[in-house]
């Protein structure tokens, strides 16, 4: 049995508002790289942006953090989390 607080998780959000075309999702790769997560991150063709993530809760709870700031450029109005599945991911890839 892991230890508290290391067995891997999976979340996905989605993330609204001006989200599209101001650096969203490299922004999200670069800072999901450094927490050390594996999963993606993609465009909707709602506006929105899809982040799906697996990690320890630290790890996912340090993303959604960062998923309701944004980079500059962007207006985040509302961002949606469920839990999800935990997929078999070796990065964190924009698609």
């Amino acid at each position: 049995m892991a230890a508290r607080g290391t067995a891997k998780s999976a979340r996905r959000w989605f993330v609204s508002g001006h989200v599209q075309g101001v650096g969203f999702r490299w922004f999200v790769e670069k800072h999901a790289n450094e927490i050390g997560l594996n999963g993606w991150v993609r465009n909707e063709d709602d506006g929105r942006v899809q982040v799906y993530a697996v990690g320890v809760a630290e790890q996912l709870n340090r993303l959604a953090a960062l998923l309701h700031q944004g980079p500059r450029m962007a207006s985040v109005r509302g961002v949606e989390e469920q839990e999800a599945t935990v997929q078999d991911f070796r990065s964190f890839q924009s698609s």
